[in-house]
């Protein structure tokens, strides 16, 4: 039975507008039933609307959950109530959402109450990758004032190591070409944090995603992922990307990189490239008013171990790192050229899922049709 004949004061105008709506809406009777939900709270919950309207709230949330009492203070009081950053456990979902958590009376049906989430998680996700720009520019502007006096004695050292080849014992030699190499892999961190720091403006154009993404696959099957499956879930309509084809490239490489070096001595080790077009993401930037449309969709998957719950809120920050010989600036990197395109990227991981999720903006030439579109 419908909400609708249930409380036949709750119009299917309200619901219509609660369809409408983007984020996950349930509407629970006072006995703490689920009586109809939105198709956002399908998504979010992984059930069906004919499902869940079946059931109760104690069959998706703990009995100890702040949730629970709110509905019932709602009901009883007549009065909205809101949680902030309270953690959601799913059904079909090992992980837990922070959601702020908004429960509200129906006055066109007494009784009833409104349950509505907001996610966190690319909100706080993109305001972490806020202060790690920050944080990186702070370490790459002192690198790039010091980088001239760090690599001037650096040449020094490397030449006189180099002399000291010829010269020494075939032992000592050996030593001397240790030295070498050491000043070469310093120098070359340096250039990475140079590059970390470079605010030039890109120079971009219309960029079939696409055509990276296979140059991309074709150079890591021949590559750092050579023995693992690598599969394509494209979506062929989407629009160009407003972007760089070689920093694009290098970016998704170091994704799919990142993917093979996580799949290391895995059973069946299994990469995952997606497409897909979201029309509704928007995000406003710098405290703009203005909110920048971010439809085009790349996902890079692995069925690896996960990142540790400890370091994900920092993983692309500088120098964080899970590698035993990493750098911590690859993710580093990644972040600064997605942002320089003027798109986020997030990571969602659990055991045999980690996602890496790039939302970017299209095309100049693209925008005025889309924006006609939503």
């Amino acid at each position: 039975m419908s909400v609708a004949q249930k409380k036949p004061h709750l119009t299917k105008a309200k619901l219509g507008v609660l369809q409408s709506l983007q984020q996950p809406v349930l509407v629970c009777g006072q006995d703490k039933s689920i009586l109809w939900v939105n198709a956002a709270a399908e998504i979010f919950f992984g059930v069906s609307q004919s499902l869940m309207s079946r059931q109760r709230l104690e069959d998706y949330f703990k009995p100890d959950s702040p949730l629970l009492g709110l509905v019932h203070r709602a009901s009883a009081f007549h009065l909205p109530m809101t949680e902030y950053r309270m953690n959601v456990s799913l059904p079909r979902r090992t992980a837990e959402r922070t959601c702020d958590v908004y429960v509200s009376p129906l006055g066109e049906a007494p009784g009833l109450v409104s349950v509505l989430f907001q996610e966190r998680t690319m909100a706080e996700k993109i305001d972490r990758q806020l202060v790690s720009r920050g944080a990186a520019r702070s370490v790459t502007g002192l690198a790039a004032m010091l980088a001239h006096e760090i690599k001037n004695p650096l040449s020094g050292i490397r030449g006189a190591a180099q002399l000291l080849e010829q010269t020494v014992s075939p032992d000592e030699a050996q030593l001397a070409g240790l030295i070498r190499e050491e000043t070469d892999r310093i120098v070359k961190l340096v250039d990475r944090i140079e590059v970390l720091g470079d605010a030039r403006p890109l120079q971009r154009e219309p960029v079939n995603i696409h055509v990276v993404l296979d140059r991309v696959k074709l150079l890591a099957a021949n590559g750092v992922a050579r023995d693992i499956k690598i599969l394509e879930a494209y979506d062929p309509s989407l629009p160009p990307v407003w972007g760089n084809t070689d920093q694009l490239i290098q970016t998704f490489l170091n994704l799919v990189k990142n993917a093979a070096e996580a799949l290391e001595n895995m059973r069946e080790p299994a990469i995952r490239i997606s497409t897909a077009f979201r029309p509704g993401i928007k995000i406003a930037f710098g405290g703009s008013a203005e909110r920048v449309s971010l439809p085009l969709e790349i996902i890079v998957s692995d069925n690896g171990p996960g990142v540790p719950t400890e370091i994900l809120p920092f993983l692309f920050d500088p120098f964080v790192t899970t590698k035993a010989s990493g750098s911590g600036l690859g993710l580093a990197l990644v972040a600064k050229t997605i942002s320089d395109h003027g798109g986020v990227i997030e990571c969602e991981s659990e055991p045999g899922n980690t996602s890496f999720r790039v939302l970017l903006p299209v095309s100049a030439t693209d925008k005025s049709a889309i924006s006609e579109n939503q």
